[in-house]
């Protein structure tokens, strides 16, 4: 299981940056600060609307049921914590969880323009940490948000023990792409059209880049179903998507 050490003055990933560990979290806290104000067009534009289909996908996996309890981890604008609200329905509930202010308004926001507002609950917290007792959930999403936690083992260490026996986890994010002879140009749509477009919406060049170098340093397929395993849950399985462009992680806690 995940344990916390006292990392404070060893070094880590931001992107291609190495930083202290103790830096990290406040990095990427400026990061969604400066994009949170367009964040839905941006992931519309960067993905070509294919996120949508990305994470109606996940949410084929999820096994809610009417009455049922689940949290969002780094919801984000709350796409994913709106369509499980309408799984669960009026007598299930769902908590969205963000470690950024912001884009927990910018979500809350959505979610009360949704008409979802009524059994979603939205607490700001940090993913390695999460505010919840033991056995609470039914199931767990992260949406795009994992790579970007610091401590990903206590991250994953905090959600199995937030789940109830029976429970799943369901993680989607970027990985490792098999594209082949379009490898190429994945390469050179994330590295130089990407940013640019970062730069022409929000004139924010700088956390687009970090934003594809934080995919390019995340665990691939096989390395991240390992951490899950390494971190109590089960039956650990992937999908990949669009070429494993994205993967959909789901592990059990048995």
């Amino acid at each position: 299981m995940g344990k916390k050490k006292n990392k404070i003055n060893d070094f880590t990933d931001f992107g291609y940056q190495k930083v202290k560990w103790k830096e990290k979290k406040g990095r990427v806290y400026s990061v969604f600060d400066s994009v949170h104000q367009k964040y839905d067009l941006m992931n519309d534009l960067m993905s070509f609307g294919l996120h949508r289909v990305w994470k109606k996908v996940a949410l084929r996996h999820t096994a809610l049921r009417s009455g049922n309890i689940a949290l969002d981890v780094a919801a984000g604008s709350c796409d994913l914590a709106i369509s499980l609200s309408k799984q669960v329905g009026s007598k299930g509930k769902i908590f969205a969880t963000d470690i950024n202010a912001n884009m927990l308004e910018i979500g809350r926001d959505k979610a009360i323009d949704s008409s979802a507002f009524k059994n979603i609950s939205f607490v700001q917290a940090d993913a390695e940490n999460l505010p919840f007792s033991s056995f609470a959930f039914d199931c767990i999403t992260i949406g795009f948000g994992l790579r970007n936690v610091t401590d990903k083992p206590l991250a994953l260490s905090s959600m199995f023990n937030a789940l109830k026996p029976g429970g799943r986890l369901l993680i989607l994010e970027f990985s490792k792409a098999n594209l082949g002879l379009l490898e190429k140009l994945y390469d050179f749509y994330s590295f130089n059209i990407l940013p640019k477009i970062g730069e022409f919406v929000l004139s924010d060049k700088s956390s687009y880049e970090y934003l594809v170098e934080s995919i390019r340093r995340h665990p691939n397929q096989d390395d991240l179903k390992k951490m899950m395993e390494q971190n109590g849950f089960e039956n650990c399985k992937y999908y990949n998507l669009s070429s494993g462009i994205v993967s959909l992680h789901i592990g059990f806690r048995i």
